[in-house]
């Protein structure tokens, strides 16, 4: 009994990361096209302005939604697993009407501080009025998060998967004629639209599910405000990871210039954002199961620790794959103009091998109700993050900023799990040593490869490298879950 709880939890992590996977997998096969018409139509220019305007946004929005998308999963989680329906339905008002309340505190801080957001980011006042544009689509985006958290929280997860493609969909068709006919005039426009096609969607699917009402009802508000205590640490946190990233976007658009911060961002979307597909489940699937266990001990020991396993077993060869593909991949959702990127994407690549080991210890906090943890070891980690990139990137340009952000990864890993160890029992297992024994080496291997000048040595290599680190993945796998047995007899039944 004992062994098939066990393989069913494996099988559970497997398939909601790879439902999850999937869905990012659709939106890289859009963001490729995506990406690249922006780049070829806006060039690093374009890509440059872009990635500062989305980053200011998240910078206000982070401030005034008090992370209600992460503490209205935790609220709206433990409302579902207790059967109460009438609790359910007070909680859904509840996050509903702070979302909207938020929404609206977003839209009125970005337009009061537009003259500061314009000054600091672009280092001069020309930009304010686009800033005042853009304010509406802070307020979309924060009922966006109230919606997911209620999503999320009632375990509404292929939905939620839809919604999130939909609303991939609708940033294609609506952003790219916009390029087209107005070049960079056509970004804010673009921006507002899709965040307010994200809003209209996930509203209509959510309203079908739970229609209760928006309402700026001071008792559901007051009623709310647990969620909001819970937010102010993760509001910080935030704040202070957007700050940090806005910090060091500021400092090479002022130090190198729009060209070189539309290098920075390709390497960085190109790391964290699709080869870190894996990661989507964990705030998805993995946080509300996280938020409802209860105290810590052995058993929030086996829940992180499976989760690490398997997120490093299923990402590890995709970094290799994306490491020796580089040099394909680059040119491919961007252009050739984006080759100098490269060697700044190879290193950001080592850095997820050490997000895969930590981002599950992340959530402990926020999952136990303990918001000043959390900010404590967010603020410290965007602090280091902030001066090594800035300080690197300052003696040796992008490859160094890479080296700052893989050297931050592994003091965040040791902090992390020697915080987490005193202040929740966290013990790291067995399985996820030995896991990550077999995989670092064949990353450092892959990033050695890079070096080789011959083609054929480094193909023949490199394509080694990838199936050894996938053949590992998958005995692995093969082992923990029964998943390939279901694949197998749905085949048989499907040729039947």
């Amino acid at each position: 009994m004992a062994d098939k709880k066990r393989n069913d939890s494996y099988s559970h992590i497997v398939k909601y990361t790879g439902l999850f996977g999937g869905v990012q997998g659709l939106a890289i096969g859009m963001s490729i096209v995506r990406t690249k018409l922006i780049a070829l139509i806006l060039g690093p220019h374009g890509v440059g302005l872009l990635s500062l305007y989305n980053t200011t946004l998240k910078l206000v929005g982070d401030a005034t939604t008090f992370g209600l998308s992460v503490s209205g999963v935790k609220r709206v989680s433990e409302a579902y697993e207790s059967g109460d329906a009438a609790l359910l339905r007070s909680t859904i008002l509840q996050v509903r009407s702070l979302s909207l309340f938020t929404a609206i505190l977003g839209t009125l801080v970005c337009i009061l501080f537009s003259p500061l957001l314009s000054r600091y980011t672009f280092s001069w006042d020309a930009h304010m009025l686009h800033f005042i544009v853009l304010s509406p689509a802070v307020g979309f985006l924060a009922i966006v998060g109230g919606e997911t958290a209620i999503l999320k929280g009632t375990r509404q997860l292929r939905g939620f998967a839809m919604v999130s493609v939909s609303t991939l969909f609708a940033s294609l068709l609506l952003s790219i004629p916009l390029f087209l006919l107005f070049g960079v005039s056509g970004i804010v426009p673009s921006m507002v639209l899709v965040a307010f096609a994200q809003m209209v969607m996930f509203v209509a699917y959510s309203f079908h599910r739970y229609p209760m009402p928006f309402t700026l009802s001071k008792k559901h508000i007051m009623g709310g405000m647990g969620v909001l205590t819970l937010g102010i640490g993760i509001v910080l946190g935030n704040v202070i990871n957007s700050g940090a990233e806005l910090l060091v976007k500021s400092y090479i658009n002022n130090v190198a210039g729009i060209e070189t911060l539309g290098l920075y961002n390709a390497g960085f979307m190109m790391t964290l954002t699709y080869a870190g597909m894996a990661f989507s489940a964990m705030e998805t699937d993995y946080f509300p199961r996280l938020s409802a266990l209860k105290g810590t001990g052995e058993e929030l020991n086996l829940v992180v620790n499976r989760q690490i396993e398997v997120s490093l077993l299923l990402v590890a060869p995709l970094l290799v794959a994306f490491m020796i593909g580089m040099p394909i991949i680059l040119p491919l959702f961007y252009s050739k103009s984006f080759m100098p990127a490269t060697a700044f994407a190879h290193l950001m690549i080592l850095a997820m091998y050490m997000r895969a080991l930590k981002q599950p210890l992340a959530y402990l906090p926020l999952s136990k109700g303990h918001p000043w943890s959390y900010l404590l070891m967010e603020g410290t980690c965007a602090v280091f993050l902030a001066t090594l990139t800035i300080v690197f990137f300052h003696k040796y340009g992008l490859r160094g900023a890479g080296l700052g952000i893989l050297i931050n990864s592994v003091v965040d890993f040791i902090m992390l799990n020697t915080f987490m160890y005193y202040r929740y029992g966290y013990k790291i297992s067995a399985p996820v040593v030995k896991y990550a024994l077999l995989q670092l080496p064949l990353g450092i291997v892959a990033y050695g490869i890079t070096n080789i000048s011959n083609p054929w040595i480094y193909w023949v290599a490199g394509i080694l490298t990838v199936l050894l680190s996938l053949s590992v993945s998958l005995f692995i796998l093969h082992k923990k879950t029964r998943l390939w047995n279901s694949l197998k007899s749905k085949f048989i039944k499907s040729k039947q």
